[in-house]
């Protein structure tokens, strides 16, 4: 049973011989599995990171007094580690061991390459996505340092690259549940620590959405639909990131 998720994460496949409704697992080699290891822990605590500083951006406007370059200043420190997280993710795909056609289940492990081009693979658009997700946050952090914008560059040059990147992180979890659950529709499995993963990760964007609809300005009245549901929903979206962050620090070889 070729499984994409486990054979990036965990290095592994398992072997039922036809019929038998249990069998075997196959791992693969020991250097590969190191090389899994590393990339699963760079990119989990990049997420763990990334997602207390925006946690924090978001609570010293609830908590704090901080002034609006303090909090960008925050935002974007965390802006720094999700791309990374994004990035490593996607390399975990481009590095990860393969299934070898006729191969009765074995492994291939495949050399270190920085980039590859598979947009079949559900596992590799999935990662794609949420790293192109990562990069449209980037302008978004770094447009949000510009100062004297009118209402009308505000929601363009600062809002629309925020609800772009927040619909690229929802349809990357919804590709996620694709490749863990082998349909379109989501599925539950209690049992399974990569669907929480894709759960939280997901809950965390469905949030983040929320607070970049309510962080629209207004042109009528030059402020925001609602400052409160936009701080929170950042607040609590974030905290799920860190949260699967976490979590991913247990799914390894």
């Amino acid at each position: 049973m070729w499984e994409s998720r486990p054979a990036r994460r965990r290095g592994v496949i398992a072997v039922h011989p036809s019929g038998a409704p249990a069998g075997r697992t196959v791992a693969a080699d020991e250097v590969t599995l190191g090389r899994l290891r590393r990339l699963n822990t760079v990119a989990a605590t990049a997420f763990v990171l990334g997602g207390a500083l925006f946690a924090a951006g978001a609570a010293v406007p609830q908590f704090g007094s901080g002034d609006a370059t303090s909090c960008a200043s925050i935002y974007f420190a965390g802006g720094l580690f999700f791309p990374t997280g994004g990035y490593v993710s996607l390399l975990q795909v481009v590095t990860a061991p393969r299934h070898e056609p006729g191969g009765q289940g074995r492994l291939v492990a495949r050399g270190w390459r920085w980039w590859s081009y598979e947009p079949a693979r559900v596992d590799w658009l999935g990662t794609f996505v949420l790293f192109a997700g990562t990069l449209v946050f980037a302008v978004d952090l770094l447009d949000s340092f510009l100062r004297g914008l009118s209402v009308q560059q505000v929601n363009r040059l600062i809002w629309a690259p925020d609800v772009i990147g927040c619909l690229l992180f929802l349809i990357s979890g919804h590709l996620a549940f694709v490749e863990i659950c082998h349909r379109a529709r989501p599925c539950v499995r209690r049992r399974s620590l990569g669907w929480w993963i894709a759960a939280v990760n997901q809950i965390g964007s469905v949030l983040f959405m929320v607070s970049a609809l309510a962080a629209y300005t207004r042109p009528a009245t030059g402020g925001l639909v609602n400052a409160g549901i936009a701080d929170w929903g950042t607040l609590l979206g974030a905290a799920c990131f860190s949260a699967a962050g976490l979590l991913q620090l247990y799914e390894r070889p």
